[in-house]
């Protein structure tokens, strides 16, 4: 039974984990981290993300246009391409590593110890991507309400809002989490098993000379 729990929950994490980053790799391209809506002309909606900004018209459709300059970008945009950038490469290599302990896969039955170490090694790895995935979406988020009451701005001025990715990004985020602390509790419980068995086995082997000299065992 306690077999059937751990393996459960180590598919779960594993799951989690996977769609957190899916949805880490599809918040960093989409070009809806900022959405603009104009009072003046409500047939035209501006979205911006980490690599171009795009403007939807009824008549014309979704026109995009990539930044011109790495360097002219704000500062949050730039570290938020490396951070996320970052946060799919660990969440890849968290998935490749964590697939390796898994219980249900037969490599490495009798190295049960690497399992268990491939295991909390891919949950650490998940956490990092997750962490790295929340914070410039959470930096993003930050800027954007700055922006938005900042009261030197006038008010017919149109301000930015948040944009889809942003609640995509922290969803990934929490995935991510969440997958790696299954990961991780999968693979401390799977310790435990471990010791109760050679402890059963030591038991058998303190009865055994009792069984062979055809003796009572003194503890019965």
């Amino acid at each position: 039974m306690a077999l059937i729990f751990r393996i459960v929950m180590q598919s779960v994490g594993l799951l989690l984990s996977f769609l957190g980053w899916i949805l880490s790799i599809i918040t960093t391209y989409l070009p809806h981290w900022k959405n603009l809506n104009l009072d003046l002309n409500e047939m035209e909606n501006w979205t911006m993300g980490l690599w171009q900004t795009c403007v939807t018209q009824e008549e014309v459709g979704m026109q995009c246009k990539d930044f011109d300059s790495f360097l002219a970008l704000p500062a949050e945009l730039r570290v938020s391409r490396i951070l996320m950038f970052l946060s799919n490469g660990l969440g890849f290599l968290g998935l490749l590593v964590s697939g390796f302990g898994l219980d249900c896969l037969r490599i490495g039955e009798g190295q049960r110890d690497l399992k268990r170490r491939l295991l909390i090694l891919g949950g650490v790895l998940s956490w990092a991507s997750g962490i790295t995935a929340l914070v410039p979406v959470s930096w993003v988020a930050h800027k954007t309400v700055q922006e938005f009451w900042d009261e030197n701005v006038p008010d017919f001025v149109p301000r930015w809002e948040f944009g889809e990715a942003l609640f995509l990004g922290w969803f990934a985020g929490l995935s991510l989490l969440l997958g790696g602390c299954l990961l991780n509790c999968a693979a401390c419980s799977s310790h435990a098993p471990l010791a109760s068995g050679h402890y059963a086995v030591a038991q058998i082997q303190t009865q055994c000379p009792y069984l062979e000299d055809g003796t009572a065992d003194p503890q019965v």
